[in-house]
């Protein structure tokens, strides 16, 4: 069975039309057929773009959705190591350049291989021996393309890099905008920005040129590929070795002819899809991260305490660090506060940051009611604490959903008895909106001692059972810190606190201050018994009294 065999049943089928309507009546059922082809092609080619469309909408959906996801899930250690700005580039920039090149491409990269393939099939049935031929040199040019295309995945990660620092610039910029004018440091910022700008702008001219290559150089190569085939056939045809005859030589040629359009298109698909393998390989980097902070195998809820939290010879250290904390030991027990103090990068931060396991220890144990913490789930360990830091984490939403930060269908009551404990119902209550009132970015529209008193709100509404405050009052001037201080000893009543202080005066009355320096305890017992020691503690009390 060849092409000539279902060409023979065409005539005889139209031969029985003509015979029956006449020469009329096979034109019109000629148009009748064109018509309804067009139809259906049409129908089917928008149906195609309809699917690809749902599925390009849905990949890249479920791609952000897993980079947003893994990321929330991510250990802390993970930010410090890398930019904001280049994380929120390869959540964004790598992301949309993914959708525009392999995403977008699928279309051609399923459909013109089936044009390929189909019109090949015609090809053979043609002529076996010169489509031959033509099988040989398609895979030269394939190699050619391949040659001048595979430096464009390494430029195109060069470039998602480059666009990810402009972007961690631009992060940098905005957040210190205040620092850059004070400091009269516009134009060396300027400078800065100006050069990664035109690194990124020469990248970008190298992969258009490799990627505007692609199109051309295949159909050049797709031409030469003619030219040999009719250099071939062509001789056949005229030496008469009845290989082939002139109207099929004809016919392949043309045939092969249309192979060159969807085959530039395939072309132009395999670059795209370098340049976006680049930002996959960005993105699944964060996908695939796995966290260094989880659930153990058969880990159980965490009870409320009842006993005490007690750190038994825990040491930690940074990755490649050397160590921030050495053999630390010493107990909270329940309904008690123990104040850190002493000099600043002594460990003490760290030191709280294990406690609702931002970090695990590298040896020894962190103990609640004596079972280690590693053997409880996080989300349990993790409800149970209230954390209040000196830099307030607020979001751009309204005051209530900041108080009510974490809790699903907040009772609009408790968020006002929340803020009424921490000092800050009177000032919310003068802002245009109340509680409704959006507090911009960072809660740039309140002050250092007001965002402060929210975040105590926050924590009152979480109602935790152990409370973790570092250096909350530090930041703020005589009267915002008195109302922050009063605000927070109404939080700590009958709470296991774990207190950070820089000023001493405000920890005087920790049932335990323990003094942290160079990562191990050198001192510690109350206020006043550390007085009468010669020690660290007195002399920070002696400095800050001055």
């Amino acid at each position: 069975m060849d092409f000539t065999y279902f060409k023979d049943i065409f005539n005889y089928y139209f031969a029985q039309i003509i015979a029956a309507e006449g020469k009329i009546g096979a034109l019109k059922y000629v148009c009748v057929v064109i018509i309804f082809a067009s139809f259906f092609t049409n129908v089917f080619r928008y149906l195609i773009s309809v699917i690809l469309a749902y599925v390009r909408a849905n990949v890249i959906k479920n791609i952000r959705m897993d980079v947003y996801t893994n990321l929330t899930r991510l250990h802390l250690g993970y930010f410090t190591e890398k930019r904001k700005g280049d994380i929120v580039s390869r959540s964004t920039n790598d992301v949309q350049q993914l959708e525009y090149t392999v995403v977008n491409s699928l279309k051609d990269l399923m459909r013109e291989p089936l044009l390929i393939i189909g019109q090949f099939v015609l090809l053979f049935a043609i002529s076996a021996k010169l489509t031959f031929y033509t099988l040989l040199l398609i895979p030269i040019s394939g190699i050619m393309i391949g040659v001048f295309t595979k430096r464009l995945k390494l430029r195109a990660t060069q470039g998602q890099a480059s666009i990810g620092m402009i972007t961690n610039m631009l992060e940098e910029t905005l957040t210190g905008i205040r620092l850059i004018k004070a400091f009269t440091a516009r134009n060396s910022m300027i400078k800065k920005f100006t050069a990664e700008v035109r690194k990124f702008a020469r990248i970008n001219v190298s992969i258009s040129k490799k990627v505007d290559l692609a199109g051309p150089l295949s159909e050049f190569l797709g031409i030469v590929v003619v030219s040999v085939i009719l250099l071939i056939g062509g001789i056949s045809v005229l030496e008469n070795n009845n290989t082939i005859t002139a109207s099929q030589f004809i016919t392949f040629i043309i045939v092969f002819a249309r192979i060159l359009q969807p085959a530039k298109a395939v072309a132009n698909a395999y670059s795209l899809i370098q340049r976006g393998l680049a930002s996959g390989e960005r993105i699944f980097e964060i996908i695939d991260t796995k966290t260094e902070i989880e659930d153990r195998p058969g880990a159980i809820e965490a009870p409320k305490i009842q006993k005490s939290i007690e750190f038994k010879d825990v040491s930690f250290a940074y990755e490649n660090d050397a160590k921030v904390l050495r053999n630390i030991n010493f107990k909270i027990p329940k309904g008690k506060t123990v104040a850190l103090v002493g000099p600043s990068g002594g460990g003490k931060s760290t030191l709280a940051d294990l406690v609702p396991r931002f970090y695990d220890p590298d040896s020894g144990q962190l103990t609640l009611d004596g079972v280690d913490i590693r053997n409880y789930k996080l989300e349990s360990l993790r409800e149970q604490m209230g954390i209040v830091t000196q830099e307030s984490i607020l979001f751009n939403d309204t005051i209530f959903n900041n108080i009510a930060f974490g809790i699903e269908h907040p009772d609009e009551e408790s968020v006002i008895q929340a803020a009424k404990i921490a000092n800050a119902h009177d000032f919310i209550m003068q802002t245009p909106e109340g509680y409704q009132t959006v507090i911009g970015e960072h809660g740039s529209k309140l002050s250092g001692g007001q965002k402060q008193r929210l975040s105590i709100a926050r924590a009152v509404m979480k109602n935790p059972t152990i409370l973790i405050l570092d250096e909350a009052t530090s930041a703020l001037d005589s009267e915002s810190e008195r109302l922050v201080q009063d605000a927070l000893t109404k939080l700590m009543s009958n709470r296991t606190s774990l207190v950070i202080a820089h000023r001493l005066s405000t920890v005087q009355h920790a049932d335990e201050i323990i003094v942290i320096d160079e990562g191990k305890i050198s001192e510690r017992g109350s206020h006043t018994e550390l007085l009468n020691k010669d020690g660290i503690y007195k002399k920070l009390s002696l400095i800050q009294k001055g």
